[in-house]
């Protein structure tokens, strides 16, 4: 029977992520907030309400769960709208809050990883015309210095913006995220905006704290093109292009491409000190010509192995390794995995998505990419923005009803604090938590049982 080791690098980062409208609750002064009120926006007519509690102070209590588990970093965002909720006012409460989150994270022996912008604006910046307004970058430069000169000496590592892409696909394009248009142009000019966004923070940050280690999380998605693939690989290429790359490229070119738009933003180059990958589904493209507002283009998911929710990609852990072995090669920067997870409210699919994406993490590790840290997504259940609460959506460690605050452990969260613990995967964990897959996942090693040697002449 084999028997092996998986061991992780000294000081690599374990932990999990959230993100502030998702936890905190009580968030009534952002574009989310809006959002909610309006019918047929959010799974069920839910709004986040108290969500986790984290802003009446429940995150402390979180943070003991996460320190118990072994991790020794967490992921979390600071809310604009909280610490500058009129334009030009800074609330200091807002941010002695922050701190007192952050000194809860040394205090317990986390690195804090800082998000400055997790898809939420203040409602003065949406009304101003949000993302499309270039106002906004330098605004947004403002909140993120007043951010770093206040919290700055307690944080290394800074995040600008999560998944800009998303944000501007599901906002302008899908009209899934507010403000809902689907509209190809403002998609791509919110995305030009968000790149030097991102840039104007880095320099800002930089000023401030120079010492800052400063990256962004991108979300990728795997793609197969659909049937037949010759017709299709075209279609497959134009996702690729502008949902996975466009925006790393940027960073490394001074270029942003998009389809034949070529927009040059040359102070992009290099603003970056790593690389964050969020990463959860694959998918099937392929052209669809009932899809004009969308460039004739379709996601389906392949119907084949593990499926999650409607709505979702496949289930594909593998997929790791192709994403981190491209961004290697393509910044030659540090990464870190900032998000990945499952939305399993049984915990019957979690363990084994852990298992098998930590394997290709490792594997992506003994390729010499340089994977530093893993963020799992997430601590606790939490308000999945469309999908509100809806229970095929959750993704916690730890079960979390938004009406009692309960918190019920799940079983994904013990081989977690294994992992984490031992700073490595063993076969004695894939055996007890995930059985059934362990001799596919980790086959032996044939053993030759017979030898036959040349007969003498």
């Amino acid at each position: 029977m084999v028997d092996f080791t998986l061991t992780f690098p000294p000081g690599f980062m374990w932990g999990t992520a959230t993100s502030a409208h998702q936890v905190e609750g009580g968030n009534t002064n952002n574009n989310w907030a809006a959002w909610e009120q309006q019918p047929g926006r959010i799974f069920g007519g839910q709004r986040a309400g108290r969500a986790c509690d984290w802003w009446r102070g429940r995150y402390a209590e979180d943070f003991d769960r996460a320190a118990a588990l072994h991790q020794n970093a967490h992921r979390f965002s600071v809310e604009w709208s909280r610490i500058e909720p009129e334009r030009g006012k800074i609330d200091r409460a807002a941010l002695r809050f922050y701190a007192e989150m952050i000194a809860a994270l040394r205090a317990r022996h986390m690195e804090p990883l800082l998000t400055l912008h997790h898809f939420t604006n203040p409602l003065w910046i949406e009304e101003d015309g949000g993302w499309l307004n270039p106002q906004t970058v330098r605004r947004f430069a403002h909140f993120v210095r007043v951010v770093a000169e206040e919290l700055g000496a307690d944080v290394t590592l800074w995040c600008t913006i999560n998944e800009p892409m998303v944000y501007a696909t599901q906002g302008y394009l899908l009209g899934r995220f507010p403000p809902g248009e689907r509209n190809l142009g403002h998609a791509l000019r919110v995305a030009e905006h968000l790149l030097r966004g991102h840039v104007a923070a880095y320099h800002a940050l930089k000023e401030v704290r120079p010492d800052a280690q400063i990256g962004l999380a991108k979300h990728q998605i795997s793609l197969v093109p659909g049937r037949p693939a010759w017709l299709h690989q075209p279609a497959l290429m134009l996702v690729r292009q502008m949902f996975n790359r466009a925006f790393i490229l940027a960073l490394t070119t001074g270029e942003l491409r998009f389809l034949r738009r070529s927009i040059a933003v040359p102070e992009a180059r290099a603003t970056f000190d790593w690389v964050g990958l969020n990463y959860y589904y694959r998918f099937r493209v392929g052209f669809n010509l009932l899809r004009p507002r969308q460039a004739f283009i379709e996601q389906t998911r392949p119907r084949q192995g593990l499926l999650g929710p409607p709505g979702v990609g496949e289930i594909w852990p593998e997929g790791l390794f192709e994403q981190i072995r491209w961004l290697a090669e393509r910044t030659d920067r540090p990464i870190y995995i900032t998000e990945h997870g499952v939305p399993d409210a049984d915990d019957s699919l979690r363990p084994l998505v852990l298992v098998r994406g930590l394997r290709s993490v490792w594997r992506a590790i003994n390729f010499n990419y340089p994977v530093r840290g893993y963020f799992f997504w997430t601590l606790v259940d939490n308000f999945e923005w469309a999908e509100g609460y809806d229970p095929r959506f959750r993704f916690g460690l730890f079960g979390c009803d938004p009406q009692t605050q309960r918190r019920i452990p799940r079983r994904s969260a013990e081989l977690y604090g294994e992992i984490c613990a031992a700073n490595a995967l063993t076969m004695d964990m894939v055996r007890r938590y995930v059985p059934e897959h362990a001799d596919a996942l980790f086959p032996g090693v044939p053993v030759q049982r017979e030898v036959r040697l040349p007969a003498r002449r």
